[in-house]
């Protein structure tokens, strides 16, 4: 059964890759520059190892609780990501493994990580997370209000504001959410235009298992897939 199980991760990694590959390469793109996260949330630490033998070098945590449970069992040359709403009493638990924060979306939590930034030594990589949609329930800063944002955080020196990231709202069709992507694309162009210092579009990080492909074809440079590489899972409050 361990087995079977290694060989589908196996082959679901290499679907993926291909997918992504594709889909660079219909928008003129060059694979190389997309940066595929694992989501592991729900995922044990002896699957992540697996997938690590694989080639995947990047994983995604939801809880911080998560990432330090895991990080602290998989010692390998992995990346830490930190992909879910980031609460601000959990931002003392951060540490120097985390090397991007992919949910930035109010002022109280920069300020959060910049006392935490400043009491262990660390510049944190973030990207502020957009409400692309307007979703209500949806976290992240509205486009109207992202440039006031980002002026405030960019003056904070142990924060690195390194790009955007958004969620597209689910659907079957993901065609129905490319404008999203592409919205989050102009509003990188139009940011970057700012200036503002402290602060660049190096990453865009969009798309899911069930749209990754269309937002790498409107800019994605980060994908977030989980089930799509680890199955469905059963999500416990």
């Amino acid at each position: 059964m361990i087995q079977e199980e290694n060989i589908q991760l196996k082959q679901n990694l290499e679907t993926i890759r291909d997918r992504i590959r594709n889909a660079a390469l219909r928008a003129g793109r060059n694979p190389d520059d997309i940066i595929l996260v694992g989501v592991t949330k729900t995922v044990e630490p002896d699957i992540m190892r697996q997938a690590y033998d694989f080639g995947l070098r990047d994983f995604g945590e939801n809880r911080v609780q998560e990432f330090i449970r895991k990080a602290d069992i998989i010692d390998s040359g992995c990346r830490w990501h930190i992909i879910g709403r980031l609460q601000t009493n959990k931002v003392k638990y951060l540490d120097h493994r985390v090397s991007l924060i992919h949910s930035l979306d109010r002022e109280e939590l920069a300020k959060a990580l910049q006392a935490r930034g400043e009491k262990i030594g660390k510049v944190w990589d973030v990207l502020v997370q957009v409400n692309v949609s307007g979703e209500e329930t949806k976290a992240g800063v509205s486009p109207e209000n992202l440039k006031d944002f980002v002026s405030v955080v960019s003056k904070l020196g142990n924060i690195h504001i390194k790009g955007l990231m958004t969620i597209a709202p689910y659907t079957e069709d993901s065609e129905e959410v490319r404008w999203v992507f592409r919205e989050l694309r102009k509003i990188a162009v139009d940011i970057e235009r700012e200036r503002i210092e402290n602060m660049n579009m190096e990453f865009l990080s969009m798309g899911m298992s069930n749209d990754f492909e269309i937002a790498i074809e409107e800019g994605a440079s980060i994908v977030r897939v989980g089930s799509a590489i680890f199955g469905e899972r059963v999500y416990l409050p």
